[in-house]
């Protein structure tokens, strides 16, 4: 059949369906089924609960010595001392540190042999042999002078009564210290990327303002978190300080365990209950310092505990939801 020039064709319309159309249903994924976990978390929560039970009802701990001897003023000025020692150490080993690093990392051969050998040396020998080798000092040398090499002396002086047992207790613990402190240091300085050394270099900075204003500042970013972490090692090594006499937290333990025989695991729990404490401040003061120097470096910053806590109760109210509307 033939159609005229101005005509137009139209198409055949759809047959007019009845039925409408199925209505899509949402299908809930199955997480992966782990035994292995489970089982694995069922018995750790086992044993933690049988350790916990021990050390609650066990009598042999005596928590009622424990809480007598947890603020005793003799306990409390060991602590202090403790703190003292921990906090002179710390900072002259970092000191130490920074000016090892740098000889390390120095073009004179002299300085480079030095400080290899100081950092060899005193990261192979003992902290007690360090400690107790100071003690007895005196014996090799009992007087010190200042004065011309091979020559005069200006002035000098009885080692004896310089070298107290806090001299002595600082003095060892920074020289081992400062060992530790010297490869976070140059570890953290050789972190930065070469092209800051580059770009530093092409602007015609001078050596020392490059690497006071641009290299150290991003090296930070790698020696405060590690040398933080350095303290807790610190703060666990002044326990040996007792055998140069000084009675630290430690050592007033000792003393009182050998006045009150009876109350020697007490005593050890109150160090070790101390000891867990400064550790858990350090490391606190870690993962802030960690966070701020994070900034950056990553696109987000990790979250605090506090923000853990939040995000897993919001998780833990959504998932009940989930469950409920089921």
């Amino acid at each position: 059949m033939s159609e005229s020039p101005g005509a137009t064709a139209t198409l055949p319309e759809p047959p007019a369906t009845t039925e409408p159309p199925k209505a899509l249903t949402a299908q809930r994924v199955q997480p992966l089924r782990r035994p292995g976990r489970w089982i694995a978390t069922a018995v750790v929560l086992v044993l933690v609960a049988q350790f916990a039970h021990g050390l609650v009802t066990n009598p042999f701990y005596q928590w009622d010595r424990w809480s007598y001897w947890f603020l005793r003023p003799t306990i409390l000025d060991g602590l202090l001392i403790t703190l003292e020692v921990a906090a002179y150490s710390a900072v002259l080993g970092l000191v130490g540190g920074v000016l090892l690093a740098l000889a390390r990392l120095s073009r004179s051969p002299v300085l480079r042999a030095v400080s290899w050998t100081y950092v060899w040396a005193f990261r192979s020998i003992p902290l007690i042999v360090v400690l107790i080798f100071l003690y007895n000092f005196s014996a090799l040398y009992k007087t010190l002078s200042v004065g011309i090499p091979f020559g005069p002396a200006f002035f000098s002086f009885d080692e004896s009564k310089l070298a107290t047992d806090m001299v002595v207790a600082v003095v060892g613990l920074s020289l081992n210290e400062a060992a530790y402190a010297a490869e976070v240091v140059r570890g953290g300085i050789l972190s930065v990327d070469q092209g800051q050394h580059e770009a530093a270099a092409a602007l015609g900075l001078p050596k020392g303002y490059q690497f006071r204003r641009i290299v150290f500042p991003q090296a930070l970013r790698s020696i405060i978190p590690n040398y933080v972490n350095q303290l807790i090692g610190l703060i666990k090594g002044t326990s040996l300080v007792f055998y140069v006499s000084l009675l630290d937290l430690f050592g007033s333990a000792q003393t009182m365990g050998s006045t009150y025989p009876g109350d020697i695991v007490p005593l050890l729990l109150v160090v070790t209950v101390w000891y867990l404490i400064l550790t858990s401040v350090v490391s606190v003061i870690q993962f802030y310092v960690e966070r701020y120097y994070a900034r950056g470096a990553t696109r987000s910053l990790p979250p605090t505990p506090l923000q853990k806590l939040r995000t897993g109760l919001t998780d833990l109210r959504a998932r009940i939801r989930r469950e409920a509307a089921v």
